[in-house]
């Protein structure tokens, strides 16, 4: 007996197929799925989200001081006139930054071998690449999904029964964070 479901698929298909789903549970927080896809995607998402949960605190913050642009009121750089060449003008600006330990430094890694990269797409500018943003799934895996699970132990998503699939009768799930 194999300790997987094949889905009828090749092995980098499959890993992609559960990479991809995986990617879209955490970054909408449920999705809709036949049933054999919903158990695989379920065991690698709740072992990210634990992952996350285990490390969650597991940094500290350093003072940093970075070279920054200046910028004018229209957030265009600030340019001076240095031997005939036009220079940006830069000023020193000291930040706060979470500084990974080890151990969680290694989470992220093993998190981003699993998670695609998420670009969202505002409605009003739907089909366009203006105003697009990244979204940092590991930071949202830390930041926002495991505070909400720390006190608990495991069974972080649920699988609900939506009934057969018109096409070829297969049964389909709701898979939701819980």
């Amino acid at each position: 007996m194999a300790g997987y479901r094949k889905l009828g698929r090749t092995s980098s298909q499959r890993k992609a197929l559960i990479r991809n789903q995986v990617t879209n549970l955490l970054a909408h927080g449920k999705i809709v799925t036949t049933e054999a896809k919903a158990k695989e995607i379920r065991k690698v998402a709740e072992g990210l989200i634990a992952l996350a949960v285990k490390e969650r605190d597991n940094f500290e913050t350093v003072k940093v001081t970075a070279k920054v642009a200046k910028k004018d009121a229209d957030g265009k750089r600030v340019k001076e006139v240095v031997d005939g060449k036009k220079v940006t003008v830069y000023e020193e600006v000291e930040k706060e930054v979470k500084k990974d330990l080890a151990s969680r430094l290694h989470a992220r890694r093993q998190m981003l071998k699993v998670l695609y990269p998420v670009t969202e797409v505002p409605a009003e500018a739907a089909g366009k690449k203006r105003n697009t943003k990244e979204i940092d799934m590991v930071a949202k895996l830390f930041d926002e999904i495991a505070p909400k699970y720390a006190d608990r132990k495991g069974g972080y998503t649920r699988i609900v029964k939506i009934g057969l699939r018109k096409g070829d009768a297969a049964m389909e799930v709701l898979l939701e964070l819980v």
